[in-house]
């Protein structure tokens, strides 16, 4: 039976529908990053789906060509995730405890068109980089398309607070307000900067699924609160 992420890590791509910490290791991804409104058709961003999955499924099934990859086994592709900011604003959250403003990056859903993002699907553990350049060749090739703006992200993630989210993308807000609660009951404050941003995982196929079903899981990073000697006891989850 073919290895399924999600089900193998619950703890990262199934969380409950409550708020909690969760410490996530360093992951391989395949990236592409672009700017502007997700729902434009044949926008950049539905664009950028196409690549990830151009390679994701090359890599998938290079066990029926001559590349073989030490170490491959047979897995089912990771859903697609995605790390969003809008520029540098302030964000209301930031200054929670310590009452001093830091530049982060703020969502303002009215104004999709100034999204950027990184789109991403996770890579397995035995694809290096040597294989993922591989694959950009060999998709580039066979399918006659550019895939020069794949790239091989490497993220580590670290500590963050999580929940999965039912429903529309656009009343995420009210699930980010529960989870931003939650961190700071426990002792901790948001910690979204330039390097941690952020996170979406895409457990349901928009093209398919009705906004109100949609599961989505929802993460951001924290940190301890400044001072704070240890943090108050938390449901923790790592590997």
């Amino acid at each position: 039976m073919a290895f399924d992420y999600k089900k193998e890590y619950k703890e990262f791509y199934m969380p409950k529908g409550a708020p909690s910490i969760v410490t996530v290791p360093k992951m391989n991804f395949i990236a592409v990053r672009g700017s502007g409104d997700p729902n434009e058709e044949a926008g950049e961003y539905k664009q950028s789906i196409g690549l990830l999955y151009g390679i994701a499924f090359t890599i998938k099934m290079s066990k029926k060509g001559d590349h073989q990859i030490d170490g491959y086994f047979d897995y089912v592709v990771p859903p697609l995730e995605g790390f969003w900011w809008q520029g540098e604003q302030i964000s209301e959250y930031a200054t929670l405890q310590t009452g001093i403003p830091e530049s982060v990056s703020g969502i303002d859903y009215a104004h999709k068109e100034d999204f950027r993002w990184i789109s991403v699907i996770r890579l397995p553990e035995f694809v290096t980089k040597e294989d993922f350049e591989w694959a950009v060749r060999e998709a580039t090739e066979k399918k006659k398309q550019d895939f020069s703006k794949a790239e091989f992200f490497t993220y580590d993630e670290g500590l963050c607070v999580q929940c999965m989210h039912i429903g529309a993308y656009d009343d995420e807000p009210v699930t980010v307000e529960a989870m931003h609660r939650f961190m700071e009951e426990q002792g901790f404050v948001l910690d979204i900067t330039e390097k941690r941003m952020h996170h979406e995982i895409y457990l349901s196929d928009a093209r398919k699924v009705a906004p109100e079903k949609r599961k989505t899981v929802i993460r951001h990073p924290i940190k301890a609160l400044s001072g704070l000697q240890k943090p108050f006891l938390y449901e923790s989850v790592s590997v």
